[in-house]
């Protein structure tokens, strides 16, 4: 019933990555495009750093797709490990057979064998690991290490680290800037502004099959932006449960009061509880369980009051008039 309330036919915010749903705005299609050509031309290692949920993972996976086939793609989603650990890791995902006990330099001799041997081929080998800013000094070292692989023209193993600043923090590190030179590209995500926070929650309506006029107004946008921080997964979540405190209201437009529920429902969102009227919802309050009664019972309690005199379960005037409504 949501999805045919909004004329949608897919949820459009859900928050695990969908490259169908990739937003190109906010430099990100131009930074995919650098990436790819970095890559594509052996140009060391890459580096994309970002805050957390910012969009890096969906730019790790958008990647993958338009690599794929072009290259050998090994992902590497935990870099919590040891370095020998690492290039294990990087073995198995290159489907190497290593002899049983294998030390660390009988790894590198086996992976540095399959590189040449995927070299004279012609198949390139790239590998992304992400939340690289958890990688030991020692793991950094190893992934310096790695970068040596080479003939005498061009680098047998690319490499893509994607992280939150605190990666910066690390890489700029004394003992680590032999790896930092060997950095050719370094991109950073910025949070979305509040006019790009705009274009992805039209852009994402229009991909999931909507057709109709704007959902969001101008003062709910403002309100997710704000909320969000503009972090492409904090918008995401704020926008879901919005539509849907719209939509058991019965209503065909978010305003920001709608907003004011999602936040109140988030984990991020608990400054806003000061917004509300004592003694009525907190953060947390709205289990998505019953988050849906919960909004009839609010739409049922504003629709019987007189226009202009706000019911105990909404928004304070004081956050209103913040937001602009």
């Amino acid at each position: 019933m949501y999805l045919e309330h909004w004329g949608l036919g897919r949820p459009p915010f859900r928050i695990t990555p969908d490259t169908g749903l990739f937003y190109g705005g906010a430099l990100r299609e131009p930074i995919l495009e650098a990436i790819e050509y970095a890559v594509l031309q052996g140009e060391g290692i890459v580096k994309v750093s970002g805050e957390v949920g910012v969009g890096k993972t969906m730019l790790c996976r958008v990647l993958e797709e338009r690599l794929a086939g072009r290259l050998e793609i090994v992902y590497l989603g935990n870099p919590s490990l040891s370095p020998v650990e690492v290039l294990r890791a990087i073995a198995f995902e290159m489907e190497l057979k290593l002899p049983e006990g294998a030390g660390h330099l009988e790894i590198i001799h086996h992976l540095h064998e399959a590189l040449l041997q995927r070299h004279a081929e012609g198949r390139q080998v790239v590998v992304f690991i992400e939340e690289a800013q958890n990688m030991s000094l020692e793991t950094l070292e190893e992934v310096r290490l790695l970068s040596n692989l080479e003939t005498g023209t061009c680098k047998l193993l690319q490499m893509v680290l994607f992280g939150q600043p605190e990666l910066d923090l690390n890489l700029a590190r004394p003992e680590i800037r032999q790896l930092r030179e060997r950095i050719t590209h370094s991109f950073h995500l910025e949070p979305f502004s509040r006019r790009e926070v705009e274009e992805y929650l039209e852009y994402r309506l229009t991909q999931s099959g909507y057709r109709g006029p704007k959902i969001f107004s101008r003062r709910a946008v403002k309100a997710i932006a704000r909320g969000s921080r503009g972090l492409a997964r904090r918008v995401s979540i704020l926008a879901d449960k919005a539509l849907m405190a719209a939509f058991t209201e019965g209503k065909h437009v978010v305003k920001p009061r709608h907003v004011a529920y999602a936040l109140a429902d988030s984990e991020f969102g608990g400054g806003i509880a000061r917004f509300f009227r004592r003694g009525t919802f907190r953060p947390g309050w709205m289990g998505l369980a019953f988050f849906g009664v919960v909004m009839v019972a609010m739409g049922q309690m504003v629709g019987a009051e007189s226009e202009g005199a706000p019911s105990a379960a909404e928004p304070s005037p004081h956050f209103l008039q913040e937001m602009g409504s």
